[in-house]
């Protein structure tokens, strides 16, 4: 198959028909050219080439590589024009170029004129894109600094029920102030939405700080409970309440005895005071009652 392709362009190539066709491509458009490839002790120089672009009512003249693509030829126009290389379009010949097509595939030359248009709708698309990606990264980095801020929660939530294992006491009030955290953080995981993988992080989390959040709900009811960790807290008014009791019991006592004795008193007097009542209810007369 070589041979045949070999003598079908021995009289084309030039060299005598020497060469083979292993030398040879094929371009885009079609043509048969030489390979790009050099070999390594070759100083055959790629010629550069002056071309003018139009971009609205001023024209721009490049210098580039004959063998460079129209896609390199955007780059260049990205600085001098202001338009970004993915939201330009060059027509060369009445006809859109590909960024991939070769510029000497499509017959450029020194000297040619390319129009520059901005394409609006892949502007478009790439803000929106822009948009979306601004807005997950932002998504990210919430997500990892609320995952800090758990992680640190985590470690003082581990740390009071290591305490509690222990039989030491803790307060209720640092099992609230924990709680609180833990809450607003629930609130902004609620608040972030996001799709794909972050989606499923944000469950992670969310799980994560409800079981945190269980735990301290058990540690709240153990404080809650007598005898339990917290005793500080309810073992101090139940001895104040004991000593106030006993404190009150006194004068109670003393009360009590002083109303017994005025009482017996009372009893004394009334006893010494009946006879006297009784003596007064009598008459003591001279006059004598006769009867005949």
């Amino acid at each position: 198959m070589k041979s045949k392709m070999n003598s079908m362009f021995s009289n084309t190539v030039g060299d005598g028909g020497n060469r083979n066709v292993e030398d040879l491509e094929i371009r885009p458009g079609g043509m048969l050219v030489q390979k790009r490839e050099m070999n390594q002790g070759s100083t055959v120089s790629i010629p550069t080439i002056k071309v003018r672009v139009k971009y609205g009512s001023l024209y721009h003249e490049i210098h580039i590589s004959s063998q460079a693509s129209f896609g390199d030829l955007k780059k260049m126009l990205a600085e001098p024009t202001g338009l970004h290389h993915l939201d330009q379009k060059l027509i060369f010949k009445k006809k859109e170029r590909d960024s991939k097509a070769y510029l000497d595939a499509a017959r450029v030359k020194d000297g040619s004129k390319i129009e520059l248009v901005e394409d609006i709708v892949s502007r478009e698309r790439r803000c929106l894109e822009m948009l979306k990606n601004a807005k997950v990264e932002k998504a990210s980095k919430s997500l990892s600094e609320i995952s800090l801020e758990v992680d640190k929660i985590a470690g003082q939530v581990t740390a009071l029920e290591a305490t509690v294992s222990r039989g030491g006491k803790i307060t209720v009030m640092d099992v609230e102030s924990l709680t609180e955290m833990l809450m607003a953080n629930l609130v902004k995981l609620d608040e972030i939405v996001v799709d794909g993988d972050l989606k499923l992080q944000r469950r992670v989390e969310v799980k994560r700080v409800q079981k945190h959040i269980e735990s301290l709900d058990k540690l709240k009811l153990h404080c809650s409970m007598p005898g339990g960790s917290g005793g500080n807290s309810t073992k101090i008014p139940q001895q104040q309440r004991a000593h106030s009791s006993r404190q009150m019991s006194m004068p109670m006592q003393k009360h009590q005895v002083q109303l017994k004795k005025m009482e017996s008193k009372g009893q004394k007097q009334g006893l010494q005071q009946q006879p006297l009542q009784h003596s007064e209810s009598f008459v003591v007369t001279t006059q004598w009652e006769t009867f005949e």
